[in-house]
């Protein structure tokens, strides 16, 4: 995918023309980093916004802890607390979308070392991640992503890089400067896999005993992706975004986040700022699953802010199914029409592509 930026003839004035090659000079001093200034430069000055020079006020947003789930109570003795925490997991999907786990099998040591790696490729220079560059870091090429294809506006703006790779096209063995990539980032997806597989078939069991192996019959590990997030410093822009708002096109999503911050996500119709917790992975819905529970559970829009001074990193499983996987709801009437994710999918890139974001579940509704 090609982060190219089409937009209107603009008249550039000569006092702007300065400050953004000082600007160009001064990213250049890090070549690790995409030339956002560069390729969104008339985005910029479309809508008049220049580099800071001094510091604003941004809005508030009430900071929120998610609500937590212990999941060693799975393996409680008494059957009543098993079943009390199955109900926590739904509650939480149902009302927030969006929930945090402790004790989720995961060790610690292998959360921190994925971190580890994850940030040495990130180091790694612009030119040698981009394209099929990327193949020499033993990625598959196109994995790289960086920015937004065709932001029509500033909210549709992604101050962020990515790494996103199929499961079916993990590295294994290559290039020693980043063996320890590959083998971190295939023992973190194996692992992470088990737990949301954990996690989905305990949603379907709440709302169906019908379809119990739903998910295994649409999802394998080959059909699932991971996603290795960086969100560069962004000190001279007050209005960008780190990620543009969005749901998630998937069953459900698994991240691991360090302790910076960003994630927001609406609650109540109101933007909430989520509380980093160093012992907690972070749950939240898909679309996919919220088509299937028939808008029980919900797939909740969420964006992540750039921070002024500080990186961020995170790294999501996503729990997908294959391409002809059929997507219906478990009862009738329904209020989405069925569809294959294939078809999903690819109405998603074709709304991103004209429009600059994703519409979504709404172009599946049976009653508009």
């Amino acid at each position: 995918m090609h982060n190219r930026m089409t937009s209107a003839k603009v008249v550039e004035h000569p006092m702007k023309n300065a400050v953004w090659q000082q600007a160009i000079m001064d990213r250049n001093a890090n070549i690790s980093d995409p030339p956002f200034e560069e390729t969104y430069k008339n985005l910029f000055l479309k809508h008049n916004i220049t580099p800071l020079t001094t510091t604003t006020t941004t809005p508030t947003i009430e900071v929120r802890d998610l609500p937590l789930i212990d999941l060693s109570r799975l393996v409680a003795t008494a059957a009543k607390e098993r079943e009390n925490c199955k109900r926590d997991i739904a509650n939480a999907s149902r009302e927030w979308g969006f929930f945090q786990v402790v004790n989720h099998g995961i060790p610690r040591r292998m959360l921190e070392e994925m971190n580890k790696e994850q940030v040495k490729v990130f180091r790694e220079p612009f030119n040698k991640k981009k394209g099929d560059n990327c193949m020499n870091l033993r990625l598959s090429p196109g994995s790289y992503r960086w920015g937004s294809p065709t932001p029509n506006c500033l909210s549709q703006l992604s101050w962020s890089e990515a790494f996103h790779i199929p499961m079916n096209d993990i590295c294994s063995t290559g290039n020693p400067h980043v063996s320890n990539l590959c083998s971190r980032v295939k023992q973190f997806a194996t692992t992470v896999s088990e737990l949301a597989n954990k996690l989905a078939n305990i949603l379907v069991e709440k709302l169906s005993h019908d379809e119990l192996t739903f998910i295994e019959e649409k999802c394998s590990p080959n059909t699932c992706y991971l996603r290795m997030n960086r969100y560069p410093p962004c000190p001279k822009y007050s209005h960008v975004l780190g990620l543009m708002p969005h749901t998630d096109s998937d069953f459900l999503t698994i991240l691991y986040q360090d302790q910076v911050g960003g994630l927001q996500l609406v609650k109540d119709g109101r933007w909430i700022s989520v509380k980093p917790n160093p012992e907690a992975l972070i749950v939240n819905i898909g679309d996919l699953f919220q088509a299937w529970s028939n808008g029980v559970y919900k797939s909740v829009v969420h964006r992540v802010v750039a921070n002024p001074r500080f990186e961020r990193f995170s790294t999501a499983y996503f729990l997908c199914p294959s391409a002809d996987a059929v997507i219906q709801s478990y009862k009738e009437p329904s209020m989405y029409r069925k569809f294959s994710f294939g078809e999903y999918r690819q109405q998603v890139q074709q709304d991103v592509r004209k429009l600059g974001h994703k519409i979504g579940l709404s172009r599946f509704l049976i009653h508009k």
